[in-house]
């Protein structure tokens, strides 16, 4: 009998000492592995992430960058003339990702241009549109920024970004990641996907002002960063531009 009782609490003993000496699971563990399995599972779709989306309105207007030294070539304008600089900023996940491209859609609000010449001014369409495609190679893992610009005279005549809109393909054509911002009445932000976007809505690109004109008018000039100036500010943080 007694000897059966020692079996019996030797037993209990080893059983009590295994579960102690087990590794703990804690929640952040579990978490993070959920995390990675969901990521895995996601596939292209987890190949990017926007991690910073351009800002909007004065906020996206940039001083042009000097060169040190000084110089008498130029010095027309004595008064600091301001790019409107937009700038994305995003992750990928692939040890290296062939081609992403990024298509871009801004809005320029006609008011809110700088020039004092009022009469030129009003009659103007209350909104500017612009569209540019920008796509880069060999891009590797990691973070990294794409960007685009428009020279100072776009702000001085049509005025400042009131709404971007982004989207990122691969070489597919395959949607990665995208978004909209925007402070002008009747343009959402954040749409469902791109194509819900107000560049894709007839309702918004071909409305009338109450006299019967156009309400935007669709220009050229928005210029992949690396035709720029600004080519030369942090130029590593930018992957090469096919044209």
């Amino acid at each position: 009998m007694n000897t059966k009782r020692i079996f019996i609490f030797a037993t209990a003993a080893l059983v009590a000492v295994s579960a102690l000496a087990a590794p703990k699971s804690t929640g952040r563990k579990s978490a993070k592995s959920a995390a990675v399995s969901a990521e895995a599972e996601e596939g292209p779709e987890a190949r990017v992430r926007l991690d910073q989306f351009p800002k909007l309105g004065r906020s996206a207007t940039l001083g042009a960058p000097s060169v040190p030294g000084e110089s008498s070539l130029g010095r027309v304008f004595t008064k600091e003339r301001r790019w409107i600089v937009l700038e994305a900023k995003y992750t990928t996940y692939d040890m290296l990702v062939d081609q992403l491209t990024f298509t871009w859609h801004v809005m320029l609000e006609t008011k809110s241009a700088t020039t004092k010449d009022k009469e030129a001014i009003a009659k103007r369409a209350p909104y500017s549109y612009f569209s540019q495609t920008v796509t880069y190679v060999n891009i590797p893992k990691g973070s990294h920024a794409a960007s685009v610009c428009l020279h100072p005279s776009y702000l001085e005549q049509f005025g400042e970004p009131k709404a971007v809109g982004l989207v990122i393909t691969d070489s597919n054509g395959k949607v990665l990641a995208g978004d909209c911002e925007s402070e002008i009445k009747g343009i959402a932000s954040h749409p469902k996907s791109h194509e819900d976007g107000f560049w894709n809505d007839d309702k918004i690109m071909n409305a009338k002002t109450a006299s019967g004109d156009p309400t935007v008018e669709r220009r050229q000039g928005l210029q992949d960063r690396s035709k720029t100036i600004w080519a030369l500010v942090n130029p590593n943080d930018y992957e090469l531009v096919i044209q």
